[in-house]
Parts: C-alpha cells; structure tokens; sequence
C-alpha cells in the first residue's frame, strides 16, 4: 500500500470513527439510568429528632442604611403580578447589547441556593441562608443600589443539600410571607421587617420536608397566605394579619408537599387553587363560603418528584409537567353538579413531546414554551415551542447548538429572556413560527443559575447559586 492509498484509509477510518461518535452523542440518554424514585441519591441529607426543634422563627434581626427606590412597578411574587411570568409593562426593552453586554447595575452575595427574588415599593426581597450564623434569612434591598435595608429571619441548621434556600417569597401590602428550606412559614412587615407571626409546619401540621427542601412558592390572596402542606391539611389558608388559620382543606390520602406552587385559576366561572402535590393533583374552592373546598381530585399526575406548577390554558384545560421521567399531560375538567372529574386528553414521555424539569413552561398567544429535561433525548436542554392540541409535535426548537440547562425565562416587550444554567442571558424574539434569536451576553459568573427572575421597569433581577445581579435591560441604556 503506497503512501497516498494509507494516507486515504487513515482518512475514512476517522470520518467513520467521527460519525459513530457523532450518533452516540446525538442518541444517547445521559439520564437513562435514572429513576423516577430517588430518595436519597442525591446526597438527601438524613433529618434528625435534634434537628426538629423548636425554631425560635423571626428572633434575628437586623437594619441597614439602604433605602428603598422610587422606581415604579412591581413583580410581587412567583411568575410575577399575574402568576404567568410575562411582564405587562409599557418599557422598550434592547434587541441587541454592546459587545461587553447589558450594564450590571449592582450585585451582591448570596448563600449557596436557588430562590429568587421578588420587587415592591421599590424593595427587593430574596430568601437566604446564612452559612456562617446557620440561619435562614429573609433579605430586603433597595432596587436602586442593592444596599441593604434590613434583614429577618432565625436559627436554623441546614446541611448542603444541593443548595439550601428555594423558595420567592409572596408580598401583599403591608405583608411579606416566606417560606424557608424546612417548612417554616415567617410573616413580617414589609417596610420595616417588623415580625409578625410564624408556622413551623412540620410540627403543627405533620408536613414532610421535600427532597430536596422546601420549592414551594407562598401565595397571598385577599391578606391570605395559602400553602400547600400534606400532613393534616392538604391546603392552607393562614391570616396575614393574625397568623390565625381561616380555612383548611383535610388530607385524607395522606398526600405529601411536593416542590410546585399552588396557583390560583379560574375554570369554568369558578375560582380555585389548583396544586400538584405527591400523591395527586387537587383543586380546592377560592372563593366565598366554599373556600377550602375541595373541587376536584385525581391521581392522573402522580410523581415522586414534581417542581413545575400547574398551567391553566384558559378553557377546560390544565397542563401539568414534572422532570425525572414523569413528562407531561393534558388534563380537562368535566363539571360534575358542585365539583369537576378529570380526564386526561394527552400523556407523553419526555423524549416524546414537550415537558420540563425545573421550570414552569410559559403558556403565550396561544402556545407552550419549555426548556426540555434533560432525559428528553436528542432535544435535551433545548427552547421549544409547542400548540397545546398536540403534545407531542414541536413548532420549533433552539437547536443543538442552543441548549440552556434548567435556567430560568420569562416574557417582556414581546421578547423571551432565557438565562443558561451557567449565567448566560439569552434574548429571542416570540414567535409561533420560528427561533428567533436577537442577542446574548454572559450576565453571571458562577454556576447553577436556576433561581426564577424578576422584572420591574426595565430591571432585570437574576442569580446564579451565590450571587444576585441586577441588569438593566431598556432599549438604549
């Protein structure tokens, strides 16, 4: 064999070695070996009796010489004013950024976890743990500088668990509710973080701490913070004012508190809270004298582990999805007299259609828009868009060369802001046709960007696992 005959063997045998690897990479499942049962595979640390001691709940505090901004708006709570995570404010928002990116107005250090923040009167509230002092801590900033205005919260001894603090907490007037990585509920003034009551509860009222601590996001309705629980009471309606309990719904299948928010829906003229709990998704009524009343019930989504929250589609319809091969479903309710059953229109795997992990999809003119688990196959960690009559079949998708992890997104000025789970801050335009990418910049340095956003007059609030940035994202800043 002459030189240039082995020079052209040598050359085939690497393209044929190229395309093998190529349609492993593209075929193979990095999750196949998962389950949808995990306990204690990821480090889940053991909970002592010594560690169920009563938490002396609001008992630190501290004040600071910030003070709060004159900005106008707000992002009250999770997935924002109208608990769709799409912004209706009237501010232009940039298409394109220089080449070193959008202008950090301020940052600050956090303690290792994923909770967001939320905005109002011109405060910025955030969830965190103190390593150091082994307390969780409730932390009030200025939306104008990031100093610090006062800080809240108790000891609490918390092991690494993947991060310790999940959870945004809900402002509502006077109040601010959160609720920390073990189930406790704090209420304090917002103003002056002032405390005003607390619930532990694990103690009061059975709950289980959830895998990987506590993912629920509280809500306040009407000066009333509703949680879902497991234990006694499946949920929970507790007076802001007082921190007496007003309503509760009772627990007779023993389901338990799951990472998803309850949301508050109405289908089919009547209002109720929706959650997905482990065991069942529920429907309980929101309004009137039948408050706390359950509505519906149906273990048609029943998973292990579930952080998504419920989507309501505006008619009859609710989409539910959840990671560690659960996928989704499309679930109708049928009114029955006084209540609902539930049948389920659709059900697929994650490598077959759209679902999610982390993060609740958004539901914009008409369509689903989800970052895929990563068990979704070739697709894995890409931007899709979806018409909800059919699960299963994508509008569009980002591309192999646009994956994202299981950051976080969120709608404003007709755009869809994506942030990577390694901090980079992606800008699409929305479209139910196409990807349409308008601009990107690295916006974080660290890791495990995850933490849902925020949005006020053109102010973007974003963390990775140690640190929170404030963004200004306006048209021409």
């Amino acid at each position: 064999m002459n030189e240039k005959q082995l020079h052209l063997v040598t050359s085939l045998s690497a393209a044929l070695v190229g395309l093998v690897l190529l349609g492993w990479w593209l075929l193979h499942n990095p999750v196949a070996g998962f389950s949808e049962s995990i306990p204690g595979m990821d480090n889940r640390p053991e909970f002592l009796a010594s560690e169920l001691a009563d938490v002396d709940i609001g008992s630190v505090f501290a004040a600071f010489e910030g003070t709060p901004s004159q900005v106008p708006g707000a992002w009250p709570r999770f997935r924002g004013v109208d608990f769709d995570n799409i912004s209706k404010e009237n501010v232009r928002l940039a298409d394109n950024w220089r080449e070193s990116g959008p202008n950090i107005l301020w940052s600050i250090d956090l303690g290792e976890g994923h909770a967001g923040p939320v905005v109002s009167e011109g405060r910025v509230y955030v969830l965190d743990y103190n390593e150091e002092e082994r307390a969780d801590i409730l932390r009030c900033f200025s939306l104008d500088d990031g100093r610090e205005i006062w800080q809240r919260g108790y000891p609490l001894f918390i092991k690494r668990n993947h991060g310790m603090s999940r959870t945004i907490p809900a402002v509502s007037g006077e109040y601010v509710v959160a609720l920390g990585p073990k189930c406790h509920v704090m209420c304090v003034d917002a103003d002056t973080g002032d405390f005003r009551w607390g619930i532990d509860l694990v103690k009061d009222f059975g709950a289980e701490v959830p895998l990987w601590y506590t993912g629920q996001c509280p809500l306040i309705e009407d000066n009333i913070a509703i949680f879902g629980v497991g234990g006694s009471s499946i949920l929970l309606g507790v007076d802001c004012a007082t921190g007496d309990v007003v309503w509760q719904t009772p627990n007779p299948n023993e389901w338990k508190m799951s990472h998803s928010s309850v949301l508050p829906f109405r289908i089919l003229g009547k209002k109720m809270y929706v959650y997905c709990a482990l065991g069942g998704i529920v429907g309980v009524s929101a309004e009137g004298e039948n408050i706390g009343q359950v509505l519906f019930e149906s273990t048609l989504w029943n998973h292990n582990v579930i952080a998504p929250s419920p989507i309501h589609l505006g008619d009859d319809r609710i989409f539910v999805t959840a990671g560690y091969g659960s996928g989704s479903a499309m679930l109708r309710l049928k009114p029955e007299n006084d209540s609902f059953s539930v049948e389920s229109l659709q059900t697929i795997k994650p490598d077959q259609g759209i679902a999610s992990e982390q993060q609740t999809p958004l539901f914009y003119q008409g369509h689903l828009f989800s970052i895929l688990p990563k068990d979704a196959g070739p697709l894995r960690n890409q931007f899709v868009c979806c018409h909800p009559d059919d699960l299963s079949t994508f509008v569009w998708s980002s591309g192999k060369t646009n994956r994202f992890g299981l950051g976080p997104y969120l709608i404003a000025d007709d755009k869809i802001f994506i942030l990577s789970d390694d901090g980079v801050l992606t800008v699409l335009r929305t479209s139910t046709t196409e990807y349409i990418q308008l601009t990107q910049a690295k916006v974080l340095e660290g890791v495990d960007a995850w933490g849902p956003m925020a949005l006020v007059n053109g102010r973007l609030l974003a963390r990775d696992s140690h640190r929170l940035v404030c963004i200004d994202i306006r048209a021409g800043s």
